[in-house]
């Protein structure tokens, strides 16, 4: 299907009561089409989605899906340990209208590879494009090059969010990936390098908040544009740097409520940041002019 671009992992916002604002969820998918991104992605890790019931992760696809309107293309979370809830999810996301699926390695119970495999076959045989979200640091297990090359000769299994964190990896699966099949960062701060070494774009957490900077920057590097791609990739390395200086997705809610986009709530076990490190995000975004 051709996944190329900047597909903004979503925040969810939550109002003071915890339960999810959908008004709110509905002014930051306009704000991210009005920024040039290319797609969104309700329920990855960066929409917490770990906190929320199974009929809030539907509710959130469904409403993004609808508020989004076939503007960009959407990739919903449709990921779990459970190979059977992975498979419903996807089940959903599909009916739901969605274009392709976010479906991360198995966590807690670290399957084999062999395990690996058969769990993103299950999900692929649901018949929508299915996304393999490859986080070793989240989940504890890292989907070997040889696995995700056979998961790859799959027609519904169509890209990776690569975010292994190990640039090895990364080269040898662009080295050895099937025509066709996109390989995606899942770290802000890899995205260039990662596009110049043949990569596809981004599932961007930095876009929630600059999206029309996260956009210039990644179709100057996928147009060839390789000095202006490089110079913006510097001036947002403080930024990119900054919203990880505590666990994902705290310092983007926070930056997002200091610019007036959401309020700043979460759901435990997440919770708000601690005030020095509130202060070094608020100085960078202030340096920024984000704020």
């Amino acid at each position: 299907m051709g996944l190329k671009g900047v597909f903004t992992a979503i925040v969810t916002p939550f109002k003071t009561d915890g339960s999810v604002d959908y008004n709110q969820l509905k002014k930051l998918v306009e704000y991210n089409i009005d920024g040039g991104i290319d797609g969104i992605v309700p329920m990855g890790t960066t929409g917490e989605s770990p906190a929320l019931s199974e009929e809030e992760h539907k509710e959130v696809v469904k409403k993004t899906i609808e508020y989004a309107n076939g503007r960009v293309k959407i990739i919903a979370g449709a990921g779990s340990n459970c190979t059977k809830i992975a498979v419903e999810l996807t089940k959903f996301a599909k009916s739901a209208g969605a274009d392709a699926v976010l479906s991360v390695n198995p966590y807690y119970n670290k399957p084999t590879q062999e395990g690996l495999f058969e769990h993103f076959s299950a999900v692929a045989e649901v018949g929508i494009p299915v996304v393999v979200y490859n986080i070793k640091g989240r989940t504890g297990v890292n989907v070997q090059t040889k696995t995700l090359m056979k998961l790859a000769q799959n027609k519904n299994i169509v890209a990776v969010k690569e975010a292994s964190g190990d640039l090895q990896q990364m080269m040898d699966v662009i080295a050895q990936r099937p025509d066709g099949f996109n390989v995606i960062s899942g770290d802000d701060n890899m995205t260039f390098p990662l596009i110049c070494l043949g990569g596809d774009g981004v599932i961007s957490v930095a876009s929630n908040l600059v999206p029309e900077w996260i956009s210039k920057m990644v179709k100057y590097a996928l147009g060839g544009d390789i000095q202006n791609a490089k110079k913006m990739h510097f001036e947002l390395l403080p930024l990119l740097r900054a919203i990880f200086i505590e666990t994902n997705p705290i310092p983007i809610k926070a930056s997002l409520a200091m610019k007036g986009l959401i309020d700043e709530n979460y759901r435990l076990p997440l919770c708000k940041m601690k005030t020095e490190t509130r202060n070094e995000l608020k100085q960078v975004l202030e340096k920024m002019k984000i704020i």
